[in-house]
């Protein structure tokens, strides 16, 4: 899932929900090629190691609310799509493999925003145009929201898994209750979570954005 405070307009709506849609399925990929990579070969046999968008597309989440978000010029911008299909118990690493595969994601766009973010810096003295650096940056700054914004450890987020999976057995088996709770609950479980997200924690998660946005590409948002 991906959440940002941005407003993408000047480059319209369907370029802004492309790069959002792109950016959530090499997301979801990622955890898909970790998997396989670590013994689990239940991805690739679903068929969506791939970045054909259609295998992965959710149609309320990745189509019908980010449109409504972008076209209504929402701060707060937020999708999905469907998950990546995985086993973890045939995972070859069974301590560390969880974590490895929840992480991939996130670090799979968090080095899509460095690559498109250095475009973005160096661009314009590599002989780019100011079409393609601006796309550039929203593709950066997409992708920096989405990797840190799934860091964050509340499930249903990657964040959680990872925190799960390194925390010793006695500390994880009681989290593992809450996140089963959360599941159960369904979308009141993820509405609790975004206003949570929009009372407490947006702020300093936005800074943190802005200053590596910032720290990456030379520009400010």
């Amino acid at each position: 899932m991906v959440a940002y405070r941005t407003k993408p307009a000047n480059m319209g709506i369907i370029l802004s929900l492309v790069i959002l849609i792109l950016s959530i399925i090499a997301h979801e990929v990622a955890h898909g090629y970790a998997a396989n990579s670590l013994g689990d070969p239940t991805a690739r046999l679903a068929g969506r190691l791939t970045l054909n968008p259609i295998p992965h597309i959710d149609l309320m989440g990745s189509i019908i609310i980010p449109i409504l978000l972008i076209s209504t010029n929402s701060p707060i911008l937020f999708g999905w799509a469907k998950p990546v299909p995985y086993n973890p118990y045939n995972l070859k690493n069974q301590r560390w493999g969880e974590a490895f595969v929840a992480i991939a994601g996130s670090a799979t766009n968090i080095f899509l925003a460095i690559i498109f973010g250095l475009i973005v810096r160096f661009g314009q003295q590599a002989g780019f145009d100011s079409t393609s650096i601006t796309i550039a940056g929203i593709i950066a700054l997409t992708n920096l929201f989405l990797g840190l914004f799934n860091l964050i450890p509340f499930p249903p987020l990657d964040g959680f898994t990872v925190l799960r999976s390194i925390l010793p057995w006695h500390l994880s088996s009681g989290i593992t209750r809450f996140e089963q709770q959360m599941r159960s609950a369904g979308p009141v479980s993820l509405i609790l979570f975004l206003i949570l997200f929009s009372y407490v924690l947006s702020g300093p998660f936005f800074m943190l954005i802005q200053w590596l946005f910032g720290l990456i590409t030379g520009m400010s948002i």
